[in-house]
């Protein structure tokens, strides 16, 4: 579950959703959800050029439902 965006200074963003590296079952996937928030998840975007990590609220399958422009947008409003 990673996904990579660029932004318009030129600044690629990989996303992550949290824990995701432990393993991919169900309990990983719990670890990442937003408690008490059914179908969202934390996800980590980390930039290329050592900017500063963002942690994002974000639905489910946001890997493939958000466009490139949302996903960015939610990156902006976190910095």
């Amino acid at each position: 579950m990673q996904r990579e965006v660029t932004d318009t200074d030129g600044t690629t963003w990989t996303c992550v959703q949290a824990f995701s590296g432990l393993s991919d079952n169900a309990e990983t996937k719990d670890a990442a959800q937003v408690k008490g928030e059914a179908g969202t998840y934390w996800v980590v975007c980390t930039p290329s050029g050592g900017a500063q990590s963002v942690r994002l609220k974000l639905q489910d399958e946001w890997e493939t439902s958000y466009s490139d422009e949302a996903l960015l947008n939610e990156i902006k409003a976190q910095q």
